[in-house]
């Protein structure tokens, strides 16, 4: 077995770590036994001598990201191994060779026991997007094993890493493609059609964590009127479009985005009469709106990506929330979400519930939403459960 770099954690700080936790935090290290690179793997020892498993040694707040719980040294089949446990569960899913839905999410970071890691799949056009040095340095290997265990599956491998590797790296990573070149890719999502812009998109190209919410849309807008904010790709918009809505407004304040939805849009139903799109900020329309919408859908980015302003995501998610109960119809339905890691389902409940009661108005919980199955969450790592989403009734 080949040596690895030795981290020496503090006493007591190893507890984390026997609870399968996979991050390792700077403040409980109490030495290295050699310099280390970044990236560069490392066994991780408490003070009495135990190895506790293995992982990626980096240069942040989070010094290292564990991927085994094991003394390993990884290597090509280490890494083919989680790979196919990853496609194993996929298979079990329905999602690997499904004719009516052919982008999913293979790779979800701690969920699958690749702590900084995502990979997703879209429609042949496999896209990696490492949130750490390890990762990335390990991007052409990951190329290779995606190609011998999907063979004809994958057309194409994009590495599009530049915005997420950690600042304070000296990684100066450049998106590229590992493998053949894509253009841009329709793919389908229940039948749904959808342009995927995978060089220019924001995160891989589409928001595929939201696939089921999207789905469950469909149910609640016959012959509504419906408001879609922050529309971005226009997912929500074609799924009530689908359900048989009366009328759908989509709105973002990106003009590539509109365009995008507008696209969508035409791909699935033609030049619709039944939908508007246009370029405005989200707050200020909520001001001039009054009971127009029967269904509104409220899909922020991320209003807090650290813990140290989610104070503030807090009171953007009860102020944008309260607008929206205020503004809808009576009797209307509103699909609400956070997708900040920061922000526990809690903490949102409540923020929509200091919402719901600052408006003054009656409402009812009909579902509880997160991400679906594709974007598993490790018991053990209750952080990756980063979706939060209410449906809501509105008396």
């Amino acid at each position: 077995m080949k040596f690895l770099p030795r981290v020496t954690l503090k006493a007591g700080k190893e507890k984390s770590v026997l609870r399968y936790h996979p991050w390792v935090f700077s403040g409980a290290i109490d030495n290295v036994n050699e310099e280390v690179k970044e990236g560069e793997p490392v066994w991780i020892y408490t003070d009495k001598g135990h190895c506790l498993g293995t992982g990626h040694f980096q240069n942040d707040s989070i010094k290292v990201r564990l991927f085994s719980f094991k003394k390993i040294t990884p290597d090509y089949d280490f890494w083919k191994e989680k790979f196919q446990q990853a496609i194993k569960l996929r298979n079990s899913l329905g999602l690997i060779d499904n004719q009516s839905t052919n982008a999913f999410r293979l790779i979800h970071g701690e969920g699958d026991g690749f702590s900084g890691l995502i990979v997703d799949y879209y429609n042949g056009t496999v896209v990696l997007q490492a949130h750490s040095v390890g990762m990335y340095l390990l991007r052409n290997m990951f190329a290779d094993i995606l190609k011998e265990l999907l063979n004809e599956k994958v057309t194409a491998i994009y590495d599009k890493s530049s915005k997420t590797i950690p600042f304070k790296s000296d990684i100066k990573a450049v998106d590229e493609y590992l493998y053949k070149n894509s253009v841009n890719e329709i793919v389908l999502e229940y039948d749904s059609k959808f342009l995927i812009n995978i060089e220019e998109g924001q995160k891989t190209g589409f928001f595929l964590d939201q696939r089921e919410n999207r789905k469950l849309l469909e149910q609640y807008c016959k012959n509504k009127r419906v408001l879609n904010t922050f529309c971005y790709t226009g997912g929500f918009s074609v799924a009530a479009l689908k359900g048989g809505a009366a009328f759908v407004h989509s709105v973002d304040s990106s003009a590539k985005a509109i365009e995008l939805t507008n696209r969508n849009i035409e791909l699935n139903f033609g030049v619709s009469a039944a939908h508007q799109s246009s370029i405005e900020d989200v707050m200020k329309l909520l001001d001039v709106i009054d009971n127009q919408y029967d269904v509104i859908v409220l899909d922020p980015p991320a209003f807090a990506k650290h813990h140290n302003v989610l104070d503030n995501a807090l009171k953007g998610y009860r102020k944008i929330n309260r607008k929206a109960i205020e503004k809808i119809q009576a009797g209307g339905i509103l699909f609400t979400f956070s997708c900040s890691q920061a922000v526990t389902a809690y903490d949102f409940r409540m923020a929509v519930f200091s919402a719901a009661t600052l408006a003054n108005k009656q409402v009812r919980i009909l579902h509880q939403l997160t991400q679906p199955a594709d974007h598993p969450v490790s018991i053990y790592h209750p952080e990756g459960e980063y979706l939060k989403g209410l449906v809501l009734y509105i008396e």
